[in-house]
């Protein structure tokens, strides 16, 4: 069993409010939960407008099918939202 997880900063300079940023979170979590059947969550600065940190994490059989569903998943998500990814950390387990 191999466990993917990968946290990711999203710089998000068009929010200008927190209840703003809630519903592109909310949403794109949906979305990535719905699509890919991992598990996905707010992690980090939630109190901070602009920034959105999103953790995910995938369980799989081998590596190469946990790093296809990773590489997946941060497509999607680069093509979902106009912010830019200026983190990205990922480790396999």
């Amino acid at each position: 069993m191999v466990v993917g997880i990968v946290r990711l900063k999203i710089y998000a300079p068009w929010v200008h409010s927190l209840k703003e940023k809630r519903m592109i979170v909310k949403s794109l979590c949906s979305k990535i939960r719905n699509k890919f059947n991992v598990a996905v969550a707010e992690v980090e600065d939630q109190d901070i407008h602009q920034s959105i940190f999103i953790g995910f994490a995938c369980i799989s059989t081998d590596n190469s099918h946990a790093d296809q569903i990773i590489d997946r998943v941060i497509n999607f998500i680069e093509g979902q939202t106009e912010g830019e990814i200026v983190q990205l950390e990922r480790e396999l387990y």
